[in-house]
């Protein structure tokens, strides 16, 4: 069982969508304190299974990224998510630890909030030793 590509994967995914130019809103790892801005990014949950073989370790990742939004309506929030399903599909992520094999969209879930909409993306990961 193998957990050690999840920190290689969270920066990996991180740097992608922090430097992508189609991505108009900030990305954070974390919740930021103060004045939020209208609308950012934000990398969520993972659940990982283990994807070993008799000869060396991988493992499944799946994660959620999140975007965030007080704007008027769905419009900016589904672009922002529309560019991180891009930039995570067609970008070859370079991992400090293991290969990326394929990354791939799961699903997507828009919804209101108190404080606005958030729209999370689900993707998945497969990740196998170098």
């Amino acid at each position: 069982m193998s957990y050690r590509a999840s920190a290689a994967l969270q920066s990996a995914v991180y740097a992608c969508l922090s430097g992508d130019e189609t991505i108009t809103a900030p990305v954070f790892d974390a919740a930021p304190s103060g004045t939020l801005p209208e609308t950012y990014v934000i990398l969520g949950a993972e659940e990982v299974k283990d994807r070993s073989d008799a000869e060396d370790w991988g493992a499944l990742h799946g994660f959620d990224v999140s975007v965030v939004s007080t704007a008027a309506g769905f419009l900016e929030a589904k672009q922002v998510a529309a560019a991180i399903a891009v930039a995570l599909e067609d970008g070859d992520l370079p991992l400090s630890s293991g290969r990326l094999v394929w990354l791939k969209f799961l699903k997507g879930k828009a919804r209101r909030t108190a404080d606005g909409r958030q729209i999370d993306l689900r993707f998945r990961a497969q990740i196998a030793a170098q």
